[in-house]
């Protein structure tokens, strides 16, 4: 591909701030950490029922499970708030 100094020049730029993006993202770690029998057990799950079917279930047992707990006084951080919105 033939390009003219402008355009090496905006192409140059343009990657930079594509590699200082990616030098400066954060790792994304799980927000639960499950023991490897349960990771195998929701992959067997996954292949044999589908992700949607798997994922739901596993939020509805959470989700009640974490109802049980009184968590009305407690309140999430700032960057808490924005990573729970994001998801």
């Amino acid at each position: 591909m033939k390009a003219t100094e402008i355009e090496s020049k905006r192409f140059d730029k343009a990657l930079d701030e594509i590699l200082d993006l990616f030098n400066n993202l954060e790792s994304d770690e799980p927000i639960i950490q499950y023991s490897e029998e349960v990771l195998k057990y929701i992959e067997l799950a996954k292949k044999k029922y589908g992700d949607d079917l798997v994922n739901e279930k596993v939020n509805t047992v959470v989700g009640e499970m974490l109802s049980w707990l009184d968590l009305d006084e407690v309140e999430l951080g700032e960057e808490e708030e924005k990573e729970t919105e994001e998801e």
